[in-house]
């Protein structure tokens, strides 16, 4: 199937007036069926009469509201190719990718990304106009270009372009960030994230009478490939006005699935947690048995009669305020992008929310494996079942490869770099270090060009060591260093807002982070809990030093991907002054 005739299945099985919605000026407005045909439709006919060609690129720079599916199925109708672009991106790789994919139109939200757009527009010779989803002055609208194609509607010739678009075709370019290097454009086709949509469609346990809310970035496959699932589903999709928005928009929606990061998750039960511990009393000895109580949580139906006869009293009086938090209505949530905390997961699905972690990249259309909720569905601290149609084994050296119809065609322009990443078996290798569970379950457990050797000759495999650390209550983000140096160190962010909590119930001024990672109690806190994940860990791979950090590492500063990864590399030479000081002394 062509990725566009989901759009036509939607309409034809589940036809309804809020197929796509957004709230602007705080109201919500929905788009059905029939106009999200009717503006994808006309935005081709637009395209095609401007001369867009078969395989022209057109990049689409936007948040996440309806029109990004209007231009993303336009698109697609016309033969052209989408290049969604993330809006934070810098200049410098913007002006790379429109550069390398010979960026035709380009379709932005904002004034802001337009004037970015104009600024960079003398270095892009290959670009003939930007339309805009907002009302920018002097810049044309996206109405214009569709209005236009209503002008030149030719009904034959769009008819024609369709019926000859074929499965293998290629239909859009990621390009990957990564963690270094120049980006890459990775080469999808309809056949590639097709069959992605079909192997996980029984896996949402959403319909036709059904909400999301989608706040991910649809430049990004994970989201993009969800939102196909959610309209093969006739699920209707609800676009939160921004991240900070999320909480407000899940009450209003009360969505039953939404798809998320394990950092917006770990900042939920933060949350939670620091309301919990405001609780005085019998309140508070209650929130504190309850979580014990999920953190024992090993799955639906298992344990004994007495623990499921507490949890259903803790569910009543504690979890409950956590589903209506969540709009009440959430039967799951997807968790991909990173590593989830094992403890994390028991705890919300012992809430009755249902965390289905999964298991992908861009170059994989992008899901590999997820957990799900059939019965044996789900295994915490990994990453699910291989799903239909995909193959996966482990080699020799630990890492996962894979093979499927859901394998990118390659990286556009760079046959040596698909070479190095699809052999000539046809199995893609991840770069992720994985094992097999139980013969059915996918557990990830490193990346491969993350693996660092001491000076000792010791392997250390450094996100494990820091997804323990981020269970430590004070610490917010943390990187293992240690590459060729005699033992393992950490660069750690601690979690300001805690800090914050910490001072203010001593009586404490705080001022600011500075002075915050120079306190004495926070330095002691914070090596306390360190001590106590070097207990789990091999003696080789114990942190014997460690240095805060002022700040977070965000995708704005450049330290980390949009995928929420560290870029190791920037985060090492921004703080090498450091390291040097932890190796030396």
């Amino acid at each position: 199937m062509r990725l566009f005739e989901i759009l036509y299945q939607f309409h034809s099985k589940f036809p309804k007036q809020d197929c796509l919605s957004k709230k602007e000026n705080g109201k919500w407005i929905s788009y059905s069926t029939q106009d999200f045909i009717d503006y994808s439709e006309n935005l081709a006919c637009g395209l095609l009469a401007l001369g867009v060609q078969r395989e022209d690129k057109i990049a689409i720079i936007a948040n996440n509201r309806p029109e990004w599916n209007f231009a993303d199925m336009g698109i697609q109708m016309s033969g052209a190719v989408s290049i969604p672009i993330y809006p934070t991106i810098s200049e410098h790789d913007l002006t790379f990718i429109l550069n390398d994919a010979q960026v035709k139109f380009v379709f932005v939200s904002s004034e802001e990304l337009f004037k970015k757009l104009k600024t960079i527009a003398s270095g892009v010779s290959s670009i003939q106009e930007i339309y805009t989803f907002n009302n920018v002055p002097n810049a044309k609208h996206f109405t214009d270009l569709v209005e236009f194609g209503k002008k030149n509607h030719n009904e034959a010739k769009l008819k024609s372009i369709k019926d000859s678009i074929k499965g293998l075709d290629l239909v859009t370019i990621l390009y990957t960030s990564g963690t270094t290097g120049t980006p890459k454009g990775v080469m999808l086709s309809h056949d590639n994230l097709f069959s992605n949509v079909y192997a996980v469609r029984e896996l949402p346990p959403a319909g036709y009478h059904d909400r999301c809310l989608s706040f991910l970035p649809l430049n990004h496959i994970y989201e993009r490939m969800l939102n196909y699932t959610y309209m093969y589903l006739g699920v209707s999709i609800y676009y939160a006005e921004s991240l900070d928005t999320i909480a407000d928009n899940l009450r209003e929606i009360k969505p039953q699935v939404f798809s998320c990061v394990p950092r917006l998750l770990e900042k939920v039960y933060d949350k939670i947690i620091a309301k919990g511990s405001e609780l005085t009393g019998v309140k508070h000895k209650l929130f504190f048995w309850a979580l014990a109580l999920g953190e024992k949580f090993e799955g639906v139906g298992k344990g004994s009669w007495w623990y499921n006869f507490q949890l259903g009293i803790a569910n009543k009086l504690i979890f409950s305020k956590w589903r209506e938090a969540l709009g009440g209505n959430v039967r799951a949530a997807v968790s991909g992008g990173a590593a989830l905390n094992p403890r994390l997961a028991r705890i919300f699905w012992s809430a009755q929310i249902p965390i289905l972690e999964g298991y992908g990249l861009t170059e994989t259309s992008p899901v590999i494996a997820v957990n799900n909720l059939k019965p044996n569905g789900t295994k915490f601290g990994t990453v699910g079942p291989v799903i239909e149609n995909v193959k996966v084994k482990i080699a020799e050296d630990g890492e996962i490869l894979c093979k499927g119809p859901n394998v990118m065609i390659g990286y556009y322009k760079r046959p040596e770099a698909t070479a190095e990443v699809i052999d000539k078996d046809g199995w893609f290798h991840t770069g992720d270090i994985g094992i097999i569970e139980d013969g059915k379950f996918l557990k990830i457990t490193d990346r491969k060009k993350e693996i660092f050797k001491t000076s000792g000759g010791k392997y250390i495999a450094p996100q494990m060591i820091e997804n323990k650390l981020k269970e430590v209550s004070l610490i917010e983000q943390a990187m293992i260093i240690g590459e060729n140096q005699k033992f393992a160190s950490a660069l750690i962010v601690p979690s300001f807002i805690k800090i914050k909590e910490m001072y203010a119930k001593q009586g404490k001024t705080f001022t600011t982070n500075e002075e915050a990672i120079k306190n004495p109690e926070v330095i002691r806190m914070i090596h306390e809990g360190i001590e106590k994940v070097n207990k789990s860990l091999a003696q080789y791979e114990s942190i014997k030093k460690f240095e805060l950090l002022p700040h977070d590492w965000t995708v704005d500063s450049g330290e980390m991907t949009p995928k929420l990864s560290l870029k190791r590399k920037v985060i090492l030479e921004a703080n090498k002054n450091l390291i040097t000081k932890i190796y030396n002394e």
